[in-house]
This record gives C-alpha cells, sequence and structure tokens, in this order.
C-alpha cells in the first residue's frame, strides 16, 4: 500500500507492505540512476519478507523516487534527516525499525536509531563519487574531470547521467562513510564477484551494472531469508 511519512522539509511517500506490528525494516535504494535499476528487486524484496511476517517500508527520500524536493536542492544531511524522521515515527508506535541499504543506500542511516543495520554491496561515499567523475568524463568525451574538479565545476548544479547534482551534495559524498558498527546488529551482505570483505557472500547479479531496470526472484528470496533471520536475531 502507499503511505507517507512527515520530516522537516514536509511530508513524502512510502510503500508499505507486511504486517501493522512488530518490527519494520526502513529499505533505503541507492542514490541516482542506480535507484531505478533496483527498485522493482527492492520491491519484489519486500514482498518476501511479507511472506514471512517482517514488515517494511521503501521511503520516497528527499530527492529520491516523488519527492516534491529536487534533487539539485538536496544535501546528504537532509536525506539523512527525513530518514531519522521516519524512524522516529516508527519508534513512537513502540515498533523497533532496522535499516535496510543498497548500495549507496547505505550512506542514508547515519543518524537514524535504528535496533541494527543490514547492508547489501554498501559503498562508500568517494565511491560513488568515484563513479560519477566516471560519467561525467564519458558525457564529456575526455579526462577532463576528477573528485575536486566535478565539485567545484560550475557555480550552480552540475549536469551528471542526465541529472542536476548540487555541489554540496557531491561535497558532502566525498567525506561520507558507512556507520562503522560491529556486533550482530551490523551485517554486511555482498555478492560473490566482489571481493570486499563481508559476513556472507551470495550468488547474484549486480543489477545496478545494468543498462535497464531487470530483478533477480531468486536473490531476492535469498536476501529475505537472511535478513528476517538477521531481525529475528536482533530482536532477541
Amino acid at each position: 500500500m502507499i503511505d507517507w511519512y512527515d520530516w522537516a522539509g514536509g511530508r513524502e511517500a512510502m510503500i508499505r507492505l507486511g504486517p501493522d506490528t512488530g518490527p519494520v525494516v526502513i529499505v533505503a535504494l541507492p542514490l541516482f540512476e542506480e535507484a531505478n535499476r533496483t527498485r522493482t528487486f527492492a520491491v519484489t524484496m519486500m514482498r518476501a519478507l511479507a511472506a514471512r511476517g517482517v514488515a517494511s517500508v521503501l521511503p520516497d527520500l528527499p530527492g529520491t523516487g516523488e519527492s516534491l524536493v529536487a534533487l539539485q536542492d538536496v544535501t546528504l544531511m537532509a536525506i539523512r534527516v527525513a530518514h531519522e524522521a521516519l524512524t522516529l515515527s516508527f519508534d513512537a508506535q513502540g515498533r523497533q525499525t532496522y535499516a535496510i541499504g543498497i548500495r549507496s543506500g547505505a550512506l542514508l542511516d547515519a543518524l537514524s536509531l535504528s535496533f541494527g543495520r543490514w547492508h547489501f554491496a554498501p559503498q562508500a561515499g568517494e565511491n560513488v563519487l568515484r563513479e560519477l567523475v566516471r560519467i561525467k568524463n564519458a558525457e564529456a568525451g575526455g579526462g577532463r574531470y576528477d573528485r575536486h574538479t566535478i565539485i567545484g565545476a560550475e557555480d550552480g548544479p552540475i549536469r551528471i547521467g542526465g541529472q542536476s547534482l548540487s555541489p554540496d551534495l557531491l561535497a558532502d559524498l566525498s567525506g561520507a562513510l558507512l556507520f562503522a558498527g560491529d556486533g550482530p546488529t551490523q551485517r554486511t551482505v555482498r555478492l560473490e564477484i566482489d571481493p570486499a570483505p563481508a559476513d556472507r557472500k551470495v550468488t547474484g547479479v549486480p543489477l545496478w551494472r545494468r543498462a535497464e531496470p531487470d530483478n533477480d526472484l531468486s536473490l531476492a528470496e535469498t536476501l529475505a531469508d537472511d535478513i528476517a533471520q538477521w531481525v529475528r536475531t536482533c530482536a532477541g
């Protein structure tokens, strides 16, 4: 079902699946174009979670999805504040919240006092910025840009991959780190082809690399199993 939540900057929509009581996981998609390539997959994973009795929400954070806030006006802090507000709204209902971050979505829960964080193929901000530099140079037909020049390339928003990004957001990404937690409430899952360390490696395709949006039903089921078991472990 479609629902909504309030934050300091206004009201945003969210998809809500699963039971109306008990723990709820807040799913954060990757930033920018990768969000479009992984949204269907995320909803498939949420449906699988609902079948396992776990509630989930997929919010439109500021500058993402159908948000009324323009991407060119967004900062990383604003996105994190909105994520925190959504978390607090469930806290007020007496429900435990768990942050689920896909790729750069793992950068968006830093302010939220969740009962646990589960990240799939997470990216630090520097890696996101490096990918944006690659895309911009491909568009420009040369190696004109680097991580420094892309932040200060223009007085206003800079166009990258068909989207207008603010220098403030790019600067935020340059120093954005993944939440450095440990223990059972912090879990990282990656694809087998990813050499970075993880608590678990799984078989699947990197949907965020596809030219068009795609899905992986088997991977969605595998990750839903992992998340459901992890939530039960965290909840004790």
